[in-house]
Parts: structure tokens; sequence; C-alpha cells
């Protein structure tokens, strides 16, 4: 966290919190919410200033309940999810890096929804991969030790099995099924923040 923000929350520690305004979506996107866009239900704007984004992505942490946010000056911007806290893409030269510039070095499991989206573990973050990367990670993927086929795919994700793998660098792990439902649940955090009671 920028130490001019540290500074600002002890300068002015009631600043109220804001909801409702901020959003991260699949595809690792940062959305500005406006009134309009709330009262329709519509994705936002996407944030493009590039200053703006790094300062968002050095700030951006959970409290205790499990809700991300922003933190803007004293201010936390709670934000809403559209799948998971982090969206991950495949970079040519770095492998799997995170829409905040974070480099993942190992992946510690591995699930398929039941939308066909890929989530990573890596160590206390989990991810959605951008499904613009998934061309690239299909031969990451094998069945009973085969290739994996598009009819074979479109059968596991309605009979998810043990015997998908996916391999990448030295590893290999199972593919675990996991219905997108269940997703916020199993990793503790909060899709849509509300105010505490």
């Amino acid at each position: 966290m920028d130490e001019n923000v540290k500074l600002a929350m002890l300068k002015w520690p009631k600043v109220p919190h804001c909801y409702g305004w901020l959003a991260l979506d699949a595809r690792g996107a940062w959305r500005m919410l406006d009134e309009r866009a709330q009262a329709l239900k519509l994705a936002g704007d996407k944030i493009r200033h590039s200053a703006l984004l790094a300062f968002i992505n050095r700030n951006y942490v959970h409290d205790e309940r499990g809700c991300w946010y922003f933190q803007n000056g004293p201010q936390r911007v709670y934000l809403q999810l559209e799948i998971t806290p982090f969206v991950v893409h495949i970079d040519p030269a770095l492998g799997w890096v995170l829409h905040t510039g974070e480099v993942l070095d190992k992946i510690d499991a591995v699930w398929l929804t039941e939308k066909g989206r890929l989530l990573l573990k890596s160590v206390d973050k989990i991810a959605c991969l951008d499904d613009r990367d998934w061309i690239n990670c299909l031969d990451q993927l094998s069945l009973s030790g085969e290739a994996l086929s598009e009819e074979a795919f479109s059968h596991w994700l309605t009979e998810p099995d043990q015997n998908m793998r996916w391999h990448w660098r030295q590893q290999t792990l199972v593919v675990q099924a996991i219905h997108e439902s269940e997703i916020a649940e199993r990793f503790g955090f909060q899709l849509q923040p509300q105010p505490p009671i």
C-alpha cells in the first residue's frame, strides 16, 4: 500500500466507506459504476487511465469479512467481483500474470467450472483465467492420459471426473470441478460487499 495512502488513513480515520461504485470483471478490467450503471445493472465503464489503474492495483486489499476494496486515500472503495478477486492472463515471457501485474511463480491447485472457466490457486490467491487466453491453455489439459478433444472437454463439463490433468512446466495437477455458485464461499470472499449491519 502506498505510504501517502497510509498517512491519509491515519489523518482521516472516520471517512465513510464507499459501496457499489467499482467492479472487477471476469477479464480483469476495473469498471466504474456510476448511478446510471448501478440503476440499470450495467457493467460500467472500463477505467483506462494508466496512472489510476496502477494506483488501484497497488492499493487493492481485503478486509476480515472477505470483502475486497481499493484504499483510496482515507476511503475504502469496496468493489463488486464478477467471479474472483483476481483474474489471470498468460504472458509469453512471464507466464501467469494477475490483472494487478503480479507474476504467479507456482500454481497449487486448478479447478474448472460448469461454464468452462479455469481457476488457478497460488498460495492465498484464487484467480479466474481471462477467457481470451483459454485457447493457449487447451494443450495443457489431458484426459485419461490423452490430449483433450473438444468433445471430451464438453462431456467433462457435464460429468466431471478425476481423470483430467493440467500440465504446466514441471507440474501436473488434478483438475477439480467446482460450480460457480460455490466459488466465493469456498475461497472466503464476497462478490457483492454490503455495509456491515
